[in-house]
């Protein structure tokens, strides 16, 4: 076979041209992991406060303090109170919901257990005060019905997901929507009182009805 003939430059000089070039290694930036990680501190944090304090006592500087951070860096991520409150509520409901599609069980009261929990931990106490704040605050309002119906539409995915739900058989759809209606009525009735034994019972009488409704 004949010699690869080098390419030559106008200098007449052959051009010597490397056998491999090195692959970068990207550099890690820790400026950009310490924005990240604020980041996060804060998401965190603000649904923390909204949980613990409502929305009239949970300030941009309140968030700030149990983050850890300063007011001013709070504000650099999240410029205005309801930039901060709508994505902390959307973050923290992102995170529960990842946390459910990597739940592998073939047990339907467990499954329906999982979801209903969705509504009675601190994330939903969170969201139910800043609906509730968006009630009377315009500039609230439209930024929550919108964030609403976003985390509505993932809760419902996630649960046809998580039961195996074949939402092309008549009724399906209904039964799985209506799982989440009753769970969040239960997440409600949870503010005031800590009734498990009573939603015990309730999540296994659902169980049975979904699993005759969607197949065993």
């Amino acid at each position: 076979m004949a010699a690869l003939t080098p390419l030559t430059p106008p200098d007449g000089r052959p051009e010597r041209i490397p056998e491999r070039i090195p692959e970068r290694i990207p550099d890690r930036n820790p400026k950009q992991d310490r924005s990240r990680l604020t980041r996060q501190r804060l998401l965190e944090a603000a649904v923390a406060c909204l949980a613990e304090h409502g929305w009239a006592g949970s300030t941009v500087t309140v968030v700030a303090e149990r983050a850890g951070v300063s007011r001013g860096a709070a504000q650099h991520h999240f410029p205005t109170r309801e930039d901060l409150f709508t994505a902390a509520v959307e973050y923290v409901a992102e995170e529960r919901s990842q946390a459910l599609r990597e739940l592998r069980t073939d047990d339907r009261e467990k499954a329906v257990a999982a979801l209903v929990d969705l509504y009675t931990g601190p994330l939903f106490r969170a969201a139910l005060h800043l609906w509730v704040a968006a009630t009377g605050e315009d500039q609230l309002r439209d930024r929550v019905t919108e964030l609403e119906a976003r985390v509505g539409r993932e809760s419902h995915r996630v649960a046809v997901e998580v039961l195996g739900a074949d939402e092309s058989r008549p009724g399906v759809r209904e039964t799985v929507q209506g799982l989440l209606d009753m769970a969040r009525g239960l997440g409600l009735a949870t503010l005031l009182t800590d009734d498990r034994a009573r939603r015990d019972r309730v999540v296994a009488q659902w169980a049975r009805l979904v699993s005759e409704t969607l197949g065993t």
